[in-house]
């Protein structure tokens, strides 16, 4: 066998080496004999061949003669077959790991594999084992790390196939599993071109990852304080710019399957990346669904999902999570935020897109965040207005529905429609300066009353019956849809017109009685105004034109006769079209009476005016303020007020407002004061059980 070797890389010297510093080298080689379970036979030989090769080289003549063959191309050393291993041993001596290891795996394969038992056939594997591990170190050093766990896993193999040096093998299994997420690094970090490399290294990750235990590393490991979870962290943390953002979704949401949390987090961070960069809206709403799900301990979702919802546009929900947040720092720094308090949630919304969610991805190029760009992009407005114009269908169906049970209310709360959607909010207000008014106005299928058809005379009632009756058809005609009824029994459809026409006749009744109060109302108003003596309570128009008179600088209290009368002499709003004027003084009743409850002056007691939801955050806002020790005494007066879309269950106005809002400790030392004039805000109504009710409103316009 001809081996790869000279003499003098044999003996471990220099071409140029004197004699007295080859024996030297030949007495430290035979001091230094292997002691990892060579034979004594296979070590005799070893020191046989390093005594001729120096005789060789201290004999003047036999050197020269040697040299005189190297330097006519000479290479290699022939070796008898009964020394063939010890050439292999001083082979892999001379520095040379992997081409031993090459040329011993090649001698164990058949038909040359020496005879089972022999010493030969042991020395041989204990050699392959031992140029194996040196050889993946060799590579390991030059960051070869995928050719490194190749040498590992052949050495595995042919232990196995040999059937030997268990314990060798169990050796170079560990540091096999150790090499792994070296090798992960290899294979992805190399050129996108290489695409079989990348396509292994990800599959390698997520095997290593499900074999941990998910993110979190719950199983031990069989390989004693292997990859420990901070080696692992600080390992993933160096992968994941290397993974595209597809990529991470796709195992975030695997690992998260197979119950791993942190992985369903990343999920969550990932599809907020993807939704925001490639302007892919529907992502935020898979993002946030697997957020609501998550329960991971000591997390506040809060202005997580606050910032989705400020993303879609809704303004109004976004600050109720960010008023929800468990975090006490993070309240306190939106309520002294110096300015408005949408411009403080853009800012966390965008520090948060910077930081936290855009970093980290192959594919994702990290820059400064723009809103601005990201709310006039016309695609997202696009998906907005689909949202809008789905809610409203969900709306559609609900009436008809209400109408049949009338068990349910028309008006949908958010908490319903997410329910219904998917977690898809009824309310998708415009952007303020970024989505713009082609959206804001909503179509509708709904049948609509006019409050003119109320003021016509007695005559044209009819015309206003008859197109009441085709309403009707068209809505009992949607509704067979929805119910699918046509595809049952023929009978039912008898029954449930039967029972539209019976509940049309009492409809018409109701109406023909509104009509007639609607005169009497019109009379009574073109009367001129009585004055009123010191015993006569106040209604709500004097109610409005004493706010109207009071300078928006008092702010120290409320004039008692308001404070008494709004709670108890508010009355509900049944027209079925409601002026500007009556929606006016419903809304200032609110305004009077939340500025009361949130001043601490008794209860509040609007709920024939006001949806229990507005109430419910009422409470919780003033529950808030008690525990910081805090009241806020408010002042507000309408200045303008706008119809902007009205229907039978739905009339949304936008009103100017003149608004000055203090916080004071209740010790009595101020604390801040906001001032807004005028202020924007939408309002919301909706009809309910019988009479109109504010249902939501969008500040800041």
């Amino acid at each position: 066998m001809e081996l790869p070797l000279d003499h003098f890389r044999l003996i471990g010297v220099s071409p140029s080496a004197t004699s007295e510093e080859i024996l030297r080298a030949f007495q430290l080689r035979l001091d230094k004999t292997p002691d990892d379970g060579f034979t004594y036979e296979v070590l005799t030989q070893r020191s046989e061949l390093l005594r001729l090769t120096a005789d060789l080289l201290t004999d003047p003549e036999s050197r020269r003669e040697y040299e005189n063959l190297l330097l006519n191309g000479k290479s290699g050393l022939e070796f008898s077959s009964n020394r063939e291993v010890a050439g292999l041993i001083l082979l892999w001596e001379s520095g040379s790991p992997k081409e031993a290891f090459k040329i011993t795996r090649k001698a164990l394969q058949p038909p040359q594999t020496p005879a089972l038992g022999s010493s030969r056939e042991a020395d041989l594997t204990l050699l392959a084992s031992l140029t194996a591990r040196d050889s993946a170190i060799h590579e390991q050093k030059l960051r070869s790390y995928s050719n490194a766990a190749d040498f590992l896993h052949e050495g595995i193999q042919l232990l196995q196939r040999m059937g030997k040096l268990g314990d060798i093998r169990k050796e170079l299994e560990e540091d096999l599993a150790a090499l792994l997420p070296y090798r992960i690094l290899d294979l992805l970090s190399r050129d996108l071109s290489d695409q079989e490399s990348h396509k292994k290294g990800l599959s390698m990750l997520e095997n290593l990852i499900i074999k941990r235990g998910g993110l979190e590393g719950n199983n031990k490991s069989e390989y004693k304080d292997y990859l420990n979870q901070q080696e692992f962290e600080a390992f993933f943390q160096q992968i994941r710019p290397f993974l595209n953002v597809q990529e991470q979704i796709d195992l975030f949401l695997e690992l998260q399957k197979r119950g791993s949390l942190e992985a369903g987090f990343l999920a969550f961070l990932s599809l907020t990346a993807i939704g925001f960069s490639r302007r892919k809206p529907e992502k935020l709403f898979e993002a946030r669904r697997i957020l609501k799900k998550l329960n991971l301990s000591g997390l506040d979702s809060m202005p997580l999902v606050g910032c989705l919802d400020l993303l879609l546009a809704d303004i109004n929900q976004a600050s109720a999570r960010f008023s929800s947040s468990s975090d006490e720092n993070l309240r306190d720094w939106l309520n002294n935020y110096p300015g408005n308090k949408l411009e403080a949630i853009c800012i966390f919304c965008k520090n948060w897109l910077e930081n936290d969610v855009l970093v980290g991805y192959r594919d994702i190029d990290s820059k400064e965040v723009d809103l601005d760009s990201w709310f006039e992009d016309r695609e997202i407005q696009e998906f907005i207005e689909k949202l809008e114009k789905k809610s409203n269908k969900i709306a559609i169906r609900s009436n008809l529905q209400n109408q049949q049970t009338e068990k349910e209310s028309t008006t949908k709360t958010t908490e319903d429609l997410d329910n219904i959607l998917g977690s898809i909010d009824e309310r998708r207000l415009p952007w303020p300066g970024g989505i713009k008014q082609g959206y804001e106005k909503v179509e509708t299928k709904e049948i609509e009353f006019n409050e003119e058809y109320f003021k016509k005379k007695p005559i044209e009632f009819y015309n206003f019956l008859i197109e009441k009756i085709a309403e009707l058809k068209f809505s009992f005609g949607e509704f067979l849809k929805d119910k699918e009824i046509i595809n049952q029994s023929p009978y039912l459809i008898y029954i449930y017109a039967f029972l539209i026409l019976f509940a049309f006749g009492i409809g018409i009744g109701f109406l023909r009685n509104n009509f007639k109060k609607s005169i009497q109302d019109e009379s009574i108003a073109e009367k001129p105004l009585i004055a009123k003596d010191k015993n006569q309570k106040l209604s709500e128009e004097d109610i409005i034109q004493e706010i109207k008179k009071s300078p928006t600088n008092q702010l120290k209290s409320t004039p008692e006769k308001f404070t008494k009368i709004i709670p108890s002499e508010l009355k509900e709003l049944n027209t079925a079209s409601p002026s500007l004027e009556d929606i006016s003084n419903l809304i200032n009743g609110w305004l009077l009476g939340k500025s009361n409850y949130l001043a601490g002056r008794g209860e509040i007691n609007l709920s024939k005016i006001v949806n229990n939801g507005l109430i419910a955050r009422t409470i919780e806002e003033r529950q808030n303020d008690i525990n910081k020790g805090i009241f806020k005494e408010i002042n507000s007066q309408i200045r303008k007020i706008d119809l902007e879309s009205q229907s039978s269950s739905r009339i949304v106005v936008l009103v100017e407002l003149d608004y000055l809002e203090r916080i004071v400790k209740n010790s009595g030392e101020f604390v801040n004061e906001t001032s807004l004039t005028p202020l924007k805000v939408k309002y919301i109504l909706g009809f309910s059980n019988k009479s109109w009710k504010l249902v939501d409103f969008v500040s800041g316009l």
